[in-house]
């Protein structure tokens, strides 16, 4: 197996034992595509703008984004990918008037690149991979920090819960990467369901208020390794 995205551990979650047996199997046979937290291009459209806005803070782009996919659904004949462009346009709608500000430092932020090769993390000898949507350093009060983001959506969202793991995904990316040099400010390593609006950080994760599902969703994948 070359990865598991977070997304592939929360469908196994919900599998039953029987199940849980076959999605193994497959999981090790099949190249898994990497899905940036999106699942895979059917979002793509609703990601990149809202990405953008999150790193340029300019809220046009959501408006530009809904016209061309306005656009593509009058066009489009085919029913699938009318409906794959209407729901895309219906979360960049609904994110028109969010508050973007508190997703992260009210001061000058620098964005990083991240390597494709820093993406898989060893946890419990399975190779998981970490690719918020942006990670980024900043200054605060004599203290270099660092810190992420991950949007992320499926057809009727995540579990709070669920959100959490990608959230605990973003700490262990940059404490394995960047805590020589930054401190990994836990309250902005957040998540975002874009499906719901909801969002998870990792200090509620630290705290005890999401459960620590990565660890626990790993053990019980291992039973399978056999």
């Amino acid at each position: 197996m070359e990865k598991i995205t977070v997304k592939k551990l929360i469908e196994f979650r919900g599998k039953n034992d029987r199940t849980k047996i076959t999605f193994f199997k497959n999981l090790n046979k099949e190249k898994v595509k990497s899905e940036d937290g999106s699942g895979g291009d059917y979002w793509i459209s609703c990601l990149s703008a809202i990405r953008n806005t999150f790193k340029t803070d300019n809220p046009d782009l959501l408006e530009e984004k809904c016209d061309l996919l306005e656009d593509k659904i009058e066009i489009e004949e085919d029913k699938r990918n009318k409906d794959q462009f209407q729901r895309n346009l219906d979360i960049v709608s609904s994110f028109k008037d969010y508050d973007f500000k508190h997703l992260k430092p009210n001061i000058e932020l620098k964005f990083l690149t991240q390597p494709k090769e820093r993406s898989i993390i060893n946890i419990k000898g399975f190779p998981i991979e970490s690719k918020p949507c942006h990670i980024y350093t900043f200054s605060s009060n004599g203290s270099e920090e660092i810190a992420g983001i991950w949007f992320v959506a499926q057809i009727g969202g995540f579990k709070k819960s669920e959100l959490g793991m990608f959230a605990d995904m973003i700490y262990r990316y940059l404490d394995k990467h960047y805590s020589k040099d930054f401190y990994v400010n836990p309250d902005y390593c957040i998540a975002v369901d874009l499906f719901n609006g909801h969002e998870v950080n990792y200090s509620e994760i630290k705290n005890g208020k999401i459960p620590v599902l990565i660890d626990l969703t790993l053990d019980d994948l291992k039973e399978y390794d056999n």
